[in-house]
């Protein structure tokens, strides 16, 4: 009750309340499926996201498979035998 009692002695009107909702008040997709529109793009752009995260890391794997691990002497490629 402190800031109450600052704010009354100083005049002010009393704090308001956040009134803002942290729900999301887009439409859903479907009435039986608890999903709205604003998720469903957020989950749109994770998934894009995520796969050129994995295309990145095929790439790097197939370069330490194809050359890094041959030149260092840790195995041979079967195709040069």
């Amino acid at each position: 009750m402190g800031e109450a009692k600052r704010r009354k002695s100083l005049g002010l009107p009393p704090k308001q309340k956040n009134t803002k909702s942290k729900s999301d008040e887009s439409p859903r997709i479907f009435d039986w499926l608890p999903l709205t529109i604003n998720q469903r793009d957020s989950l749109m752009k994770i998934s894009i996201k995520a796969s050129w995260y994995g295309i990145g890391g095929l790439v790097i794997l197939w370069v330490i498979v194809r050359f890094i691990g041959p030149a260092a002497g840790w195995w041979t490629p079967a195709d040069s035998l």
